[in-house]
């Protein structure tokens, strides 16, 4: 039986990229040591410098953690200026409680943080506040392509009055390029003001070259096209939620999704930032009415 002949040059298939699992953080960062060590190298990769005075001659403090400055005596750790600064908690809870945090798809609550973390619901909380407000985007690029924009209101069920189903509620806008990040944003008081805060939202969210907006036939939308871009609604109101590839909504995650996590995480996603966290945690916060960018993956949108 003559032998099989094997392609010496075939090509074999792809290796999937090692990707960190929980197994893997408590391997590399189980213990209070190897995180010390990994903060360190991440922030000074050229060998450990003064915060204050910027000086390289350091002296180390075995038993406490710590560094002296030979130059002006300042007494610092590797968690100065970050987001586990003035904090007792191990590191490594630190890090077990960015990783869940991160890789939760519709987010992760504070209780079940104090359950995983076995600690405190005061100290869950507090993290989970804290490295959200870590995790915002300073400057979020522009959306592009196909971007579909939403709206819901956060406030609960109200009986009907005169002024509305929506009186009295926040509304939370969200734009969501397809294929892309994700970008919300809170407005309330008086719905008058409501149609010039979407144009507003649009402007500071929507790149000009985008090739389509993507909305429901809400009147406050108004004419978004322009000589480039197509403005594409929806009509909810005729039961119309997809007509072809037009769409708002989408069981497979889209806005309403991202819009969700925004609601139950409200007021630390937009400003309202725990006590004890300020400036000098080196943690930008964002203001009141600035959209909010959202990675990909925390909105739901498919990988």
């Amino acid at each position: 039986m003559p032998k099989r002949k094997e392609r010496v040059n075939a090509k074999r298939p792809t290796q999937p990229k090692a990707q960190m699992n929980l197994v893997k953080l408590m391997e590399q960062f189980g213990s209070e040591d190897k995180c010390h060590a990994y903060l360190e190298t991440l922030r000074w990769p050229g060998g450990v410098e003064c915060p204050r005075c910027g000086a390289d001659s350091i002296s180390r403090i075995h038993t406490r953690r710590l560094f002296e400055c030979n130059s002006c005596e300042y007494q610092f750790s590797v968690r100065v200026g970050t987001i586990f600064d003035r904090s007792h908690l191990p590191l490594w809870k630190w890090f077990l409680a960015v990783y869940l945090i991160g890789e939760s798809k519709k987010g992760i609550s504070s209780k079940q943080l104090e359950r995983v973390l076995d600690v405190s619901y005061r100290t869950a909380w507090f993290l989970s506040h804290r490295i959200r407000a870590a995790m915002e985007d300073d400057s979020p690029i522009p959306l592009r392509g196909i971007v579909e924009i939403d709206e819901t209101f956060i406030g609960g069920r109200r009986k009907m009055t005169k002024a509305g189903p929506h009186a009295g509620k926040a509304m939370v806008l969200g734009a969501i390029q397809r294929g892309g990040d994700v970008r919300l944003k809170v407005q309330s008081g008086p719905r008058r003001k409501h149609q010039d805060e979407i144009q507003r939202f649009v402007r500071e969210t929507v790149h000009d070259d985008a090739s389509a907006i993507h909305t429901d036939s809400a009147k406050y939308w108004g004419d978004l096209s322009d000589h480039n871009t197509a403005h594409h609604k929806v009509s909810h109101a005729q039961e119309e939620w997809v007509r072809g590839v037009v769409r708002t909504k989408h069981r497979g995650g889209r806005v309403e999704p991202a819009q969700a996590l925004c609601g139950r995480h409200l007021p630390s996603a937009f400003g309202q930032a725990p006590s004890g966290l300020s400036g000098r945690s080196g943690v930008p916060l964002q203001q009141p009415g600035q959209p909010v960018a959202v990675p990909r993956h925390r909105a739901g949108a498919p990988e």
